[in-house]
């Protein structure tokens, strides 16, 4: 039996001519913004990448410079040797006053001793001055205060302190920063602030702290003072209480934003 194969014509409407070209459309629009949303991604982690970059290097600037001073607590002996007998071979500490046989020859050593203690007291200053700001491979000039160090996050970065023409949001690009108190490890209540990064840089993984963990700050003259964590919570961004400085002991607070950018993560320490 012969079969008479009847192919069905299709017809194109109007209707579906103006579906199709909304799909070309739609199709492409996605298209682009998957290009322009890929495209932002890459560059904001370039910057993030470029921006740890220099804080990086601020940090290694300011390891490089810092002074070291010895504890007030640091005492050496010293021994005087009056005769070949060894009897008044007497260690004694030099905070007490040592008493030379000579009383010329120890007003002599006092005066040199003085001129030294000026002289190095001066060069100490000047330093001191300088180490706190650094020009950075960008071209800009950063103020740093103190370098903050959290051991269980692996963290260490400087803390930068805004000048007159800068303004905080400047500097968080590129460091955590100060954002209320008087000097660090000073009795008072030394605040920084810092973003919260999903690549967990800077302050992006904050969250993972508890009580008891240990937050480390190190001045400008090379003194680092430990301190223990005590107290976590999270405030609304128009919550300023936890700047308070109604102290009368050494306290770190450590500030970064939580629930995508709606709210603030606080972590309040205290010296050890």
């Amino acid at each position: 039996m012969n079969q008479i194969l009847i192919a069905e014509k299709l017809y194109v409407t109007p209707e579906l001519r103006r579906k199709k070209r909304l799909f070309k459309i739609e199709f492409f629009l996605s298209v682009f913004l998957v290009c322009i949303l890929s495209s932002y991604y890459i560059y904001a982690e370039y910057d993030r990448g470029r921006s740890e970059q220099i804080s990086q290097e601020l940090l290694a600037e300011v390891q490089r410079t810092n002074i070291k001073k010895p504890k007030e607590d640091d005492n050496f002996m010293i021994i005087l040797l009056n005769d070949e007998s060894g009897e008044n071979n007497q260690p004694i500490n030099t905070t007490e006053q040592v008493r030379q046989p000579n009383q010329e020859q120890g007003e002599q050593q006092e005066q040199i001793e003085g001129e030294g203690e000026r002289e190095e007291e001066q060069q100490e200053q000047e330093l001191e001055h300088a180490v706190s700001s650094y020009e950075a491979s960008d071209g800009n000039t950063y103020s740093t205060e103190a370098i903050v160090r959290i051991p269980k996050i692996n963290i260490s970065y400087p803390v930068l302190s805004k000048n007159n023409d800068e303004t905080v949001d400047e500097l968080l690009e590129i460091s955590v920063c100060k954002f209320f108190g008087g000097e660090p490890n000073e009795i008072g209540n030394y605040s920084i602030v810092g973003h919260n990064y999903r690549n967990g840089k800077m302050f992006g993984r904050l969250s993972e702290l508890v009580n008891g963990d240990i937050v480390e700050l190190e001045d400008l003259s090379g003194r680092t003072i430990k301190y223990e964590v005590y107290y976590i919570y999270v405030v609304e961004p128009t919550d300023t209480s936890c700047t308070d400085i109604r102290t009368n002991r050494k306290e770190l607070t450590l500030i970064t934003c939580t629930n995508y950018g709606t709210q603030r993560l606080v972590v309040k320490c205290k010296e050890i």
